[in-house]
């Protein structure tokens, strides 16, 4: 029995004690039923919208998944963190593209920034106190 089957129920009940809805105690009775009436409608309209986002979200689920394979598909027959991969996938990162790195020391707050031939020696902004400084070894 649903919610609003037993908030029916109670009513004809109420109907069936013949309840004088002029009394003090019937109103009270009345305005308690009518009250679940209206708590069991709201109940059932939000269990209706509940099962349709339900389905939306399996429905956009479903789809992520379809295009999660489809993008990760060159990816499945790759071990590219296994040192002996000899793969030509773009996903493997060759050592040879790697440029030569150098440690300067920040002047403001002593740490080391890795610097590489892409970056402007003169203007460093260091990555731990965000300063800006010249690398006067490179220029």
């Amino acid at each position: 029995m649903t919610l609003t089957e037993k908030v029916a129920h109670l009513k004809g009940l109420m109907e069936g004690l013949g309840i004088d809805e002029a009394t003090k105690e019937g109103k009270v009775l009345k305005y308690i039923a009518d009250i679940l009436e209206d708590m069991a409608l709201s109940v059932c309209d939000l269990e209706d919208e509940t099962d349709t986002l339900n389905q939306y979200i399996e429905e956009i689920d479903e789809d992520l998944g379809s295009l999660e394979d489809d993008f990760y598909e060159d990816y499945d027959d790759c071990d590219c963190y296994d040192d002996d991969c000899d793969c030509d996938c773009d996903c493997c990162c060759d050592d040879d593209d790697i440029g030569e790195f150098y440690e300067v020391t920040c002047p403001s707050c002593g740490e080391p920034v890795y610097l590489d031939d892409s970056i402007d020696p003169s203007r460093v902004i260091c990555p731990s106190c965000h300063a800006e400084f010249s690398d006067k070894t490179q220029d």
